[in-house]
């Protein structure tokens, strides 16, 4: 049996232990015949065209863990921004964990998705907002929606603001030989609202772990939500993250993507502007080696006047490391004074590394300001003399130029100490201690 026909067998155990009566599991059932229909994503498919699932495919993995891991805080103190105090919904092989976790329902709901889903009190914003923006028709988001149960829910009401960050981790344990884990997040910011959110995925473990992940967050009218995943996993631990935003009038969306190791990454970013003046920014860090993979797939959907994008992803690829950028910009008919910029920059740092980038621009408006481009590159040789010339050994100076090169990607993040913890991780990448007083 391979794993698509794993999968659909197991959505009628799964079946077994959720409420069928529910206005959710139509959408579920939906969603796992389109998934049956489609399977998963081929080469065949231009937007897959450089990232293969195949040898995923091939993984006799878990579907639901068998039994219920416990950790202990101190054995993951250093994945948390301890520096920080924050409210933590976190999860142990798919299952929350209330010893680990932080949540609150003091103004704001930070919460799970198990509760959202069937507690009648939040059926009104489910029936508003759940499954919503997310694809329909995209396999992988199809495959999550089917077996969506457990995962982040934060809702912040009106003129509100949580009081601390919240930080959603999901930790795997490695008491399954191999596991696949599909977390569901669903993130509303009200009018006015504003909220700060880490991502982080970690593995514990050498087995093999599969995430296929969806989140969707809405933004109401000047809501301000920074959204910020950490992706600095192990090198049997992979990921296909799928992540919708619906935006509103005068809203500001911010998404920072640090992609630092696990063995296959998808990143799926989707971006739809349904109001004016509104500010969407996509910003990014990866830094490979190894034979590890990111692929970043970008959208951002112009569909009312006077809005702005900002998109600017680096990428340094060293071994036999692969990287892969799309990045898609649609302008409207109606989406006049569209400013919309997009930049994705790149360094090879070995003969047997790749990237292939792909910028696209979709424009059907007449009065806009739109550019992108892309560069594929080495270190400047000339730079890297003078660096040397002032005494600075020769790998501290190349370490510098890629941090230099890296480094204004984290000038927008605005959690002092979630940038330092990422400086932290860029140097240590990149094999020297830098200096850096942090």
């Amino acid at each position: 049996m391979d794993l698509k026909e794993k999968l659909i067998s197991s959505f009628m155990a799964f079946e077994n232990n959720v409420d069928v009566e529910h206005p959710v599991h139509d959408i579920r059932s939906s969603a796992i015949k389109n998934f049956e229909e489609k399977g998963f994503p081929s080469k065949k498919n231009e937007a897959w065209k450089y990232t293969s699932l195949n040898s995923l495919q091939k993984v006799d993995f878990s579907i639901f863990p068998k039994e219920e891991s416990k950790i202990e805080y101190n054995d993951v103190k250093k994945y948390f921004i301890h520096e920080i105090d924050t409210y933590k919904i976190v999860f142990i092989d798919g299952i929350y964990s209330s010893y680990l976790s932080e949540t609150t329902h003091d103004g704001v709901d930070i919460c799970l998705m198990s509760s959202a889903l069937t507690k009648p009190m939040y059926k009104p914003v489910i029936e508003v907002y759940f499954n919503k923006v997310a694809a329909k028709d995209e396999s992988l988001t199809s495959l999550n929606t089917a077996f969506s149960r457990e995962g982040a829910f934060i809702y912040i009401p009106k003129n509100k603001m949580p009081k601390k960050p919240v930080e959603i981790v999901h930790f795997a344990t490695g008491n399954e030989a191999t596991l696949m884990l599909q977390p569901r997040n669903l993130i509303i910011a009200e009018e006015n609202a504003e909220l700060q959110v880490i991502e982080r995925h970690q593995s514990l473990t050498s087995n093999e772990v599969l995430t296929n992940s969806v989140t969707e967050i809405f933004a109401a009218k000047n809501a301000i939500i920074d959204y910020y995943k950490v992706q600095n996993n192990v090198s049997t631990a992979s990921m296909i993250d799928n992540t919708y935003i619906d935006q509103k009038d005068k809203s500001v969306v911010k998404v920072h993507t640090f992609s630092f190791g696990g063995k296959l990454t998808r990143n799926n970013l989707n971006f739809y502007q349904n109001g004016e003046y509104i500010d969407s920014t996509m910003k990014g860090v990866t830094i490979l080696g190894e034979k590890q993979h990111v692929d970043h797939h970008t959208l951002v959907h112009h569909i009312e006047p006077n809005c702005e994008s900002h998109q600017d992803y680096k990428g340094i690829y060293g071994e036999k490391s692969t990287g892969v950028f799309n990045g898609k910009i649609i302008v409207d008919k109606i989406a006049q004074k569209t400013n919309a910029f997009q930049q994705n920059n790149n360094i090879l740092i070995s003969d047997k590394a790749t990237i292939n980038t792909k910028p696209q621009l979709e424009i059907f408006a007449d009065d806009v300001k739109c550019s992108h481009g892309c560069t594929i590159g080495q270190l400047d040789e000339d730079a890297l003399f003078y660096l040397q010339s002032r005494g600075i050994p020769k790998k501290e100076a190349r370490a510098l130029l890629m941090y230099a090169f890296a480094n204004n990607v984290l000038e927008s993040v605005r959690i002092p100490e979630l940038k330092a913890r990422i400086n932290k991780l860029i140097a240590k990448k990149l094999g020297v201690n830098l200096g850096f007083d942090i």
